[in-house]
């Protein structure tokens, strides 16, 4: 059994053509968690990612589907380890401050914590990638609960609990979203701690598509506020569906009192169906809500069963 005081750490590395960058994200980090093991995973890159990786000391494996959520889905799966250091291999993040990540989640007991991003380059942190991360943190703030400034960092640390019931579906850059609601939405301890962010060396390209993978990104959060707060989605609907019948109803039901008519039929029965349609709106929401709220007690058992399992 691993002690407390020598927890197992795996250092977990998602690449895709990032030769330029890989080995000294390794070495950097078999520096700073000499006991640490780390893994690359090559996302069928096209350079020679994974020869660096592995001349640099890690051990390298392979994940054919496309993505980060499939790879950081493979890893979670494959991998057995006390904490998880989530880290992209494109040189970006301060390796120096893992120790305090693992040690701060270990000694406080914390599900999850995040390494907040703060750059002194707007080359590192383009202004369009900060309002964008503003955007959307502020966004899942207001519909999930705030406890990060900086939802979107590939900087964190993992129990292993957290790794080993957390149901990855993102299939791309948008996991950094699933895994911040996943833990808002059951309440688990998490933390943040400020990191450097730094720019890329010369000759290495961001794979992060502004437009693309924004949208994606965007998506990720009205299908999490769906799944996760189904009341809240319905009822938004609902009341919009209402309002539009009655704004069509107004003038078919002042003609009806004035004339004892209903000249317009048409907008009389759309109005009617929108109405109906709201409260169907409604009457799904209560009922998903009640899914959604076994679910997640599904969820959070999964997760305190797996911390029992470990302690034992």
């Amino acid at each position: 059994m691993t002690t407390l005081s020598e927890p197992r750490i795996a250092v977990l590395v998602p690449c895709y053509n990032e030769e330029k960058t890989i080995g000294d994200v390794v070495r950097d980090f078999r520096k700073t968690l000499p006991g640490a093991q780390v893994y690359v995973y090559d996302n069928n890159s096209k350079d020679a990612t994974w020869q660096v990786a592995e001349a640099a000391g890690a051990r390298v494996r392979r994940e054919s589907m496309q993505g980060k959520g499939w790879v950081v889905r493979r890893m979670f799966a494959d991998i057995d380890a006390d904490f998880y250091v989530l880290v992209d291999g494109d040189g970006t993040y301060d390796a120096t401050i893992a120790p305090q990540m693992v040690e701060m989640a270990q000694t406080q007991h914390l599900a999850m914590v995040v390494g907040r991003r703060e750059h002194q380059s707007t080359d590192a942190y383009r202004p369009g990638h900060v309002l964008g991360n503003r955007v959307f943190t502020q966004s899942v703030a207001f519909l999930f609960g705030t406890s990060f400034t900086d939802i979107l960092s590939g900087y964190r640390v993992f129990s292993r609990p957290f790794a080993k019931s957390f149901p990855v579906f993102a299939g791309g850059f948008e996991i950094e979203t699933e895994l911040t609601v996943h833990a808002l939405t059951l309440g688990l301890p998490v933390a943040e701690v400020a990191s450097v962010y730094k720019e890329r060396p010369a000759g290495s390209a961001s794979k992060l598509s502004t437009y693309k993978d924004g949208i994606r990104i965007l998506w990720m959060i009205v299908k999490l506020f769906k799944n996760e707060k189904p009341l809240m989605f319905f009822s938004i609907l609902g009341l919009l569906a209402m309002v539009i019948a009655l704004v069509l109803a107004y003038p078919v039901v002042v003609t009806f009192i004035e004339t004892g008519l209903v000249p317009r039929f048409p907008t009389a029965i759309l109005a009617t169906g929108l109405a109906v349609y709201a409260l169907i709106l409604f009457a799904c929401g209560l009922i998903l809500d009640t899914v959604t709220k076994g679910r997640q007690e599904s969820k959070l058992l999964a997760y305190l069963n797996a911390e029992k399992r470990q302690q034992d």
